[in-house]
């Protein structure tokens, strides 16, 4: 026989506490692990520098860049315009009138026409300007899209304000004056005559630096450069070999670039052109020179190439390669002058396009050739064989 225990009278199982005390504890001592690794983590990523590069210092360079690059779009400095012979409505504007087309466009004399088109053809002045009885006419530069519209919308306005005067002495008259534009290069050139030569540049710039960077720490990491270092191969072979496999990758970059803009884009080019190949040459040297340099001072391939990216990349957009700088600061178009991108996209637009001789690679390819020495040099110094 079997008895069952009855609970006592009076006596009751304990019950949760309905007053949440024991739920507040407990899900105080959930978070207690979320804080902490919160807190690690907010640590991590502050003590990780190349983390908090990537994440702040880059973002905000690109800030300062654009920021420079846009800045006071509204009051853009004026457009440098060569006025050849006498052109009444800029001559003869009211004060008040001339002092708005000082502020738009800073005016210098020439009286040859075609020394003045040399110089708008070349990149130094934005347009010409000149007057035959009552006929205005701009002439600019189609390799900078942006100044041109600029200046024709300028000089427009001027002719307007000029025929409105005529309007308000004889009304009734026809206008006193006309307005006509055109390019001093060829009509038939189109916007990737001036696009090939900086997007080819940039691609340079790029394989050439990425190569030599990212190639040099995987050899260190790996051991590489300590065999080669033991066996019979002089240091210089070793360089030589990078150096030429950099050249025929340029030259196979420049074959497929100019071919595709002349097969698919109607790509025109002038009888200079060949003068491209010493440029991508000396071009190639100078940015791979600066991934040797990358490649030296890191420790890991993200962080050669990261290293090599915060390099190129800035360096394409203050070198006029996606867009013109006309209407930069000063400080920063001085910035893109020491750059060697500039002066290599400026070597290859000239040959390719503007149609100059030898005479207009010397510069670039002298000022391309220093950069390498110069960057070589550093780099040899912090050059080591094993990580």
């Amino acid at each position: 026989m079997s008895t069952e225990t009855e609970p006592e009278t009076g006596t009751s199982t304990a019950a949760p506490d309905r007053s949440g005390s024991s739920t507040g504890a407990g899900d105080a001592r959930a978070a207690r692990p979320l804080k902490a690794l919160t807190l690690a983590m907010f640590k991590g990523f502050v003590r990780d520098r190349m983390t908090l590069f990537w994440a702040i210092a880059f973002p905000l360079m690109f800030l300062v860049l654009f920021g420079g690059i846009f800045t006071d779009q509204g009051q853009s400095r004026p457009a440098d315009v060569i006025v050849v012979g006498d052109v009444s409505v800029i001559d003869d504007a009211p004060t008040q009138a001339r002092e708005a087309i000082d502020r738009a466009i800073a005016i210098t004399r020439e009286d040859d026409l075609d020394a003045a088109l040399a110089k708008v053809r070349d990149g130094d002045a934005t347009a010409v300007v000149t007057e035959e009885g009552g006929e205005v006419t701009v002439r600019y530069s189609a390799a900078d899209a942006v100044a041109g519209a600029q200046i024709q919308g300028v000089m427009q306005a001027i002719v307007q304000q000029a025929n409105t005067a005529v309007y308000q002495q004889a009304t009734g008259e026809p206008p006193a004056f006309t307005f006509t534009a055109s390019q001093v290069e060829d009509e038939s050139l189109q916007a990737i005559q001036y696009v090939t030569p900086s997007l080819l540049g940039w691609a340079v710039a790029m394989s050439a630096t990425f190569g030599a960077a990212a190639n040099l720490v995987m050899w260190r990491k790996s051991g590489l450069l300590r065999r080669l270092r033991l066996a019979p191969v002089r240091t210089s072979s070793v360089v030589l070999a990078r150096v030429g496999v950099s050249l025929v990758i340029a030259l196979v970059q420049a074959v497929i670039f100019i071919g595709l803009g002349v097969g698919a884009f109607g790509l025109q080019l002038s009888g200079w052109w060949p003068l491209v190949v010493p440029l991508l040459l000396a071009g190639t040297l100078a940015f791979l020179s600066i991934g040797m340099l990358a490649g030296a001072v890191s420790k890991t391939e993200e962080g050669a190439i990261g290293l090599a990216n915060f390099i190129v990349l800035p360096m394409a957009f203050l070198s006029g390669s996606f867009f013109p700088l006309d209407g930069a600061p000063a400080w920063l178009r001085a910035v893109s002058n020491a750059l060697p991108l500039k002066h290599l996209n400026q070597g290859m637009l000239d040959v390719m396009v503007r149609e100059q001789g030898p005479s207009a690679i010397v510069l670039p390819i002298v000022i391309l050739l220093g950069f390498a020495a110069v960057f070589a040099t550093i780099s040899a110094r912090l050059f080591r064989w094993e990580a």
